[in-house]
């Protein structure tokens, strides 16, 4: 059965209301681009307005999903097209809200002994003092947020109590983690398999949106500069990480590695980006996979 025959039609779901939503136009664009000139039915569907409405009506067959962010990527999206019947790409309900969730995900992998970086949570009856004891720098994340967004270093209180309120735009649940000085990974993950490990090194204090997405400074080492054996650390801890949150189908793992050169997790991306600057697509070429052939591995997931 080819292709196209197999998939039926399929609707290519991006865009959406979250803070996300402009890499999200992004990728979804190129997605859509790519089914079509693999001879798929994809249409593409900005979940901004009406989604159900333009799922309900679309005889679609199956969706892929590439809606960033809230609603795109907590599970909420994914109950929706549950509850419609309709097959897509990806996590489920469950993976999904424990991925975009930073502080649970935390619990999770300290419960299983997985590495990662101390936190505190920030909340209006948190002592202050609780961060001194943690120890500056810290970095200020949204629990709940993608694309770096709201995330900021602090050197100190003055600082922390800033990023705090700044962090609070998009999220209620703050999280201070230890800084660790050191070099950032990321592992992509596609049907149980851990693809070749990337090394980010940026200008900036850290790995944010602008590093992401407008920089052209950036560079993305692959191969990463870890030995074999250390690659291969990092790949299984990934693929840990991963099924720990039960995480299916595709996604990515981020890592920092301290000046010791332990690993730590950062956070488990469900729906990542699918951008030119995106990390999957760059993962898995060094792997000998185009692009093309990536949206159909992912689109297989959602006949599972």
């Amino acid at each position: 059965m080819t292709s196209s025959k197999k998939f039926g039609k399929v609707a290519v779901i991006y865009g959406g209301t979250s803070a996300e939503r402009e890499v999200s136009l992004k990728s979804g664009k190129a997605v859509l681009d790519g089914l079509l000139q693999q001879n798929i039915n994809a249409v593409g569907i900005d979940a901004q307005t009406d989604l159900i409405n333009q799922l309900e009506n679309g005889n679609f067959d199956r969706a892929f999903i590439v809606l960033h962010g809230r609603g795109g990527e907590d599970g909420t999206l994914q109950g929706t097209l549950e509850a419609l019947e309709l097959p897509y790409t990806g996590s489920s309900v469950l993976g999904s809200a424990l991925a975009m969730d930073k502080y649970r995900s935390k619990l999770i992998w300290l419960g299983l002994g997985l590495p990662t970086a101390k936190f505190l949570v920030l909340d209006n009856n948190v002592n202050l003092e609780d961060a001194e004891i943690l120890g500056y720098p810290l970095i200020v994340k949204p629990a709940r947020e993608g694309s770096s967004l709201g995330i900021k270093k602090v050197d100190n209180q003055q600082q922390l109590i800033q990023a705090w309120d700044e962090a609070k735009q998009f999220d209620d649940l703050i999280i201070a983690e230890k800084w660790i000085t050191g070099k950032e990974f990321t592992v992509a993950i596609l049907q149980n398999r851990a693809f070749p490990t990337i090394r980010l090194e940026t200008q900036n204090q850290f790995y944010d949106y602008e590093a992401k997405y407008e920089s052209d400074e950036t560079l993305y080492h692959c191969p990463c500069g870890l030995d074999s054996a250390q690659e291969q650390e990092i790949q299984a801890l990934a693929l840990q990480a991963f099924e720990a949150l039960g995480i299916e189908g595709w996604g990515r793992i981020d890592f920092m590695q301290d000046k010791e050169g332990h690993f730590y997790l950062l956070e488990a991306n469900t729906v990542p980006g699918m951008t030119s600057h995106s990390l999957v697509p760059m993962a898995v070429k060094a792997a000998g996979i185009t692009f093309n052939e990536l949206l159909l591995l992912i689109l297989e997931t959602s006949t599972k």
